[in-house]
């Protein structure tokens, strides 16, 4: 009886031991990504960029962190949206608006979205964010480590509830695929691959071609789906006119 005991609590453990066995490598292989795409030089940094007619500031500095974004209304009026540790603000000509919560979210929300992406993988070690390792999948012939990300509540964002998914090559470790699925506006998926990598200031920054398919698609099969040709070029992202400041 007692062995049988015994047996049945190590059945019970091995799962959760995979699991944090897969965290982790996953762990492991996000530190290594990290350090190939700019490592340290992601923690102290200064740049600006342009995206989509819109011009882009980001700095960070032990822990501290300004985004800006500046455009042109309708009307011709300068734009400028700041977000910082302390919180959200919008300008209009200079002069500081009243913001429902509301709006004030969904701009800041806006704002972070474009500068996350622009300097992943930094931002998958911030204490919210999980990492498990899937296996591993082939694409265009290389091999990658294929990484899930979730996200807690609490830290997590307005987003929380996305899926995350990368693919991390298993001898440069670099993040040349992504992919997401997302609950707001009725939901999506979304794959893109990475091309027309380039260094500035020590980080690696990179353009990529933004795929999709039918919303309820697991993201974790995007990879296959892109390999078999059957994903739609939606958009590109292209971050151009890159420039330390």
């Amino acid at each position: 009886m007692q062995y049988l005991f015994v047996v049945v609590v190590m059945i019970l453990l091995i799962p959760g031991q995979v699991r944090l066995q897969q965290s982790k490598r996953a762990q492991d292989i996000i530190d290594k990504a990290i350090v190939v795409h700019g490592g340290k030089a992601f923690q102290n940094c200064a740049f600006s960029f342009d995206f989509r007619d819109r011009t882009y500031t980001y700095r960070h500095k032990k822990g501290k962190y300004r985004y800006t974004r500046r455009f042109k209304d309708d009307e011709g009026r300068i734009v400028t949206d700041i977000l910082t540790n302390d919180g959200f603000e919008r300008t209009v000509n200079g002069e500081r608006q009243q913001l429902t919560q509301e709006d004030a979210s969904r701009y800041a929300n806006s704002v972070n979205s474009v500068h996350y992406f622009a300097f992943l993988p930094y931002f998958l070690n911030d204490p919210a964010v999980n990492k498990e390792l899937l296996g591993e999948a082939v694409i265009e012939g290389e091999t990658y480590y294929k990484i899930r990300v979730t996200f807690d509540k609490e830290g997590g964002g307005k987003d929380f509830e996305d899926i995350h998914m990368y693919w991390i090559h298993k001898d440069h470790f670099t993040m040349d695929y992504m992919g997401y699925s997302y609950e707001v506006d009725g939901g999506g998926v979304r794959f893109r691959k990475a091309y027309n990598a380039r260094e500035v200031g020590k980080i690696r920054f990179q353009d990529y071609i933004n795929y999709k398919h039918d919303k309820n698609t697991p993201v974790e099969e995007m990879d296959h789906l892109y390999e078999n040709g059957e994903l739609q070029e939606l958009s590109r992202i292209e971050l151009k006119r890159i420039t330390r400041i």
